[in-house]
């Protein structure tokens, strides 16, 4: 691996992509220390530490923004609200006609989609910008963003504070989108990345000094003895999970196009795993926080049952009690099944198959090979599920049998070890199309 990242140095057009990655990510972790203007910081941070309400769903957007809620900076949405409108045009495409025909014209189709895919981020950003200031607002226990509501006076600062963090967000999406262009890697991921990545120095010196606290610095090195530990327990894992697939054999028949015959050969279609990545966790998260968001805006009615009930729901939903972690399990393996067959559905490989002259032997085309493809998709799901499931209430466990943080949650490792992988890959085929031995042998 040192020698491939040697060799990818030493090409100019490869350092220039290293090159210009790294600075344009120095320039989003530079713009994501600007705060909007009027947040009490101080109060922001009490809010980030507690663990009730909506604080686990904070922390969530905290990470997807790449550390820039903690400090509610301009680019505090991020590239969430692209996420968004991507997720909801793929589950759009095979219902509306329409964006299914776009989505079979090929290269000019696909650009026609993120046209309309970048239209849409727009007034997404803007609700989330108003979405999150609101939940810190009601939630918090105190005001974060004094002056914020759309009533006398408060029009302006709260007009000036959506629309910086609207092109905040589609700042970010720009320079996601200039990475995978130019750079090397998926930009957006690397983007959330960052995040993830530039706060760990921070809670590790957190972690060394809570260790020599309680017993010194011996204490201290066993507590990073036993993240890094972890971290590799849980990097091998999520390692070997992600890259897991179950390959299904595929052969062809001949076939004549013009006056030339091509004989048939035996291929495989490979099914993964974890084919819905996080995105099951994220719409448990939202889930889960959804009914103690709205319950939010009830807390101080007038009406003292109301009042009550509203409180009872949000300490239910809270990441506190016992009943969190196994309702959070459910809703991530019910969705990880829900997205995956959405996708399963989507790509349409017994079509594909049929129209390419392929079949699975044994097995009878058309809707025969669609059963017998959507009940191995099931099969292996179950085992992405659960995996899925367990990253996701991992840091409740932790919380709940030791009362401490971790200081990388499964998830965001999740993510790290998802954009390394492919960047690797990326620059594995830039060397090989340049003779080069790359990083995987």
């Amino acid at each position: 691996m040192l020698q491939g990242l040697r060799n990818a140095i030493t090409i100019p057009d490869l350092r220039r992509k290293l090159l210009y990655t790294l600075a344009i990510l120095v320039v989003f972790r530079l713009a994501a220390h600007i705060p909007v203007p009027g947040v009490d910081q101080a109060a922001l941070a009490t809010f980030l530490q507690g663990g009730g309400g909506a604080a686990g769903f904070v922390s969530i957007l905290n990470m997807l923004s790449g550390g820039a809620v903690e400090r509610l900076s301009v680019m505090a949405v991020g590239v969430q609200a692209y996420i968004t409108s991507t997720i909801v045009f793929q589950l759009l495409t095979p219902i509306i006609p329409a964006l299914q025909r776009l989505s079979e014209e090929g290269e000019a189709g696909r650009r026609k989609l993120n046209q309309y895919q970048y239209w849409i981020t727009v007034p997404l950003a803007l609700l989330q910008a108003f979405g999150q200031v609101q939940l810190l607002n009601n939630m918090s226990g105190v005001t974060v963003v004094p002056n914020f509501g759309f009533s006398g006076e408060n029009l302006l600062p709260t007009m000036t504070i959506l629309v910086a963090m609207t092109a905040g967000s589609m700042l970010a999406v720009w320079l996601g989108e200039l990475i995978t262009e130019q750079g090397i890697g998926n930009g957006l991921s690397l983007i959330i990345f960052s995040g993830i990545v530039a706060s760990t120095p921070e809670g590790l010196y957190r972690l060394i000094g809570r260790g020599a606290e309680q017993g010194g610095y011996g204490m201290s090195a066993l507590f990073v003895a036993l993240f890094l530990l972890m971290t590799a327990l849980m990097m091998f894992v999520i390692v070997v999970v992600q890259e897991g697939e179950r390959r299904i054999p595929v052969q062809y028949g001949k076939r004549v196009r013009g006056i030339k015959m091509y004989t048939g050969g035996s291929q495989f279609i490979p099914l993964r795993i974890n084919m819905a990545g996080m995105i099951p966790l994220i719409f448990a998260q939202a889930f889960l926080q959804f009914p103690g968001i709205i319950a939010s805006f009830f807390v101080g009615s007038s009406s003292e049952g109301v009042a009550r009930f509203s409180q009872g729901v949000i300490d239910f939903f809270s990441q506190g009690t016992v009943w969190y972690g196994p309702i959070y399990f459910l809703a991530v393996v019910g969705f990880t099944y829900f997205y995956t067959d959405m996708m399963v559905q989507q790509q349409d490989l017994p079509g594909n198959l049929q129209k390419q002259g392929g079949f699975i032997p044994g097995v009878r085309p058309g809707p025969r090979t669609a059963e017998h493809i959507n009940s191995i998709y099931r099969r292996i799901t179950l085992v992405g599920a659960l995996f899925l499931g367990t990253v996701a209430v991992l840091p409740w466990i932790v919380d709940q049998i030791l009362n401490a943080n971790m200081l990388i949650t499964a998830s965001g490792l999740l993510i790290v070890v998802g954009v390394v992988v492919d960047t690797v890959r990326q620059l594995e085929a830039q060397l090989t199309m340049r003779h080069y031995d790359g990083f995987i042998k």
